[in-house]
């Protein structure tokens, strides 16, 4: 089957994945265009591991079909999908040199000797470890070990790479680091890639697109923005970023302006699109960054728009940013994150927060 220049590089139709009883995938419709890096995000348990080890050939689809490529997978076997993957524990074999860790694949296909040690020079280059063909596994870092396992991936010049969990078994800076070098080695290859994580900031750092899953079903999909700004329920709210939610009814709406009243009496307006009706139960969603906090002083006019007051309650110092948790008169307790080179301000001090319209969210109740 000849390949159509404007299929996806991977299309998921109807797939189902069921353990027995356990439905593990419920209907997924997914198309992943070439050249893209898509994050597949969640807990544990909701199905993105397994989505990837369809895609894989490591676990076969109980209902639906799986495109690479424009072409049927379902019944082709793993070592024919040209396919990349990256794994959690790297999976290196620790009784082989590194040179024979990368090249194994090449090896096993029957590339000859002198286009092996090329192609394996060439990969060690991009990942930024060249020399290290003599040494074992055990002789590198963490960090190191994870570079091997791309170098290994990519040697083999694969139609789409999938990575499950890679960066996990890092610590937090390594992480960071890995982060900046797979986005940067996908970009410059530009190789279609799928990639597992319950970590919020790699999916929104790394992704030209997110999926988010729960429970098997999938909840959004847009690119990081999208889904980070209109995010569309409850679970993907709270799960992509520090969110506060409070309850309250639609006053009036005009031209995506919204005012809406507070179960605790507040008033508030925010800039969303769609339709809002009076009456309409709504959930408020306001990002824990979107706050500006300041000592609460003498009361100013015109300043009351969006206005929240209440004392600082927690108060966690970490550096580049403050998280607080203000409790309002109404004993509703609010997260800030303040990222601002203000003087941290003290457990117990009457606080201002406020939130610009354009930086509120609205759900309708329910979801």
């Amino acid at each position: 089957m000849k390949k159509d220049s404007r299929s996806p590089a991977v299309e998921l139709k109807g797939v189902v994945k069921r353990f027995g009883t356990l439905v593990a995938v419920e209907r997924m419709d997914l198309e992943i265009e070439e050249g893209s890096f898509v994050t597949l995000l969640g807990p544990s348990g909701c199905g993105k591991t397994t989505i990837l080890r369809m895609i894989a050939g490591l676990e076969t689809p109980t209902e639906g079909e799986i495109y690479i490529e424009g072409k049927l997978v379902n019944d082709i076997p793993i070592h024919k999908r040209n396919l990349g993957m990256i794994f959690q524990n790297y999976a290196l074999f620790p009784h082989k040199s590194i040179f024979d860790n990368v090249g194994f694949g090449l090896k096993y296909k029957g590339v000859p000797k002198e286009e092996i040690k090329k192609k394996v020079e060439q990969a060690l280059e991009m990942v930024r470890l060249p020399g290290v063909e003599k040494r074992m596994p055990s002789q590198l870092s963490g960090g190191q070990q994870q570079r091997i396992a791309l170098a290994r991936a990519i040697v083999m010049e694969p139609v789409v790479l999938l990575m499950d969990e890679p960066l996990s078994a890092l610590d937090e800076n390594l992480r960071e680091e890995m982060r900046r070098e797979i986005d940067n080695l996908q970009h410059a290859l530009g190789i279609t890639t799928i990639f597992v994580t319950h970590d919020q900031r790699e999916a929104l750092s790394m992704s030209d697109k997110i999926v988010v899953m729960k429970d098997g079903v999938m909840q959004q999909q847009g690119n990081p923005e999208e889904v980070y700004t209109y995010p569309v329920n409850h679970f993907v709210a709270d799960f992509l970023g520090h969110s506060n939610f409070f309850n309250g009814t639609v006053i009036e709406s005009k031209d995506d302006q919204v005012k809406v009243k507070l179960v605790d009496g507040n008033e508030v307006l925010i800039q969303h699109p769609g339709v809002w009706d009076a009456g309409n139960r709504i959930e408020l969603v306001i990002r824990a960054q979107k706050f500006e906090i300041t000592p609460d002083e003498e009361e100013k006019a015109g300043e009351d728009i969006n206005c929240f007051r209440g004392k600082i309650a927690e108060r966690s110092y970490m550096g580049g940013e403050v998280s607080y948790f203000v409790e309002t008169g109404s004993k509703t307790v609010i997260h800030v994150i303040d990222t601002s080179k203000s003087r941290p301000l003290r457990r117990g001090q009457s606080v201002r927060l406020q939130v610009p319209p354009n930086q509120c969210g609205l759900l309708p109740m329910g979801d």
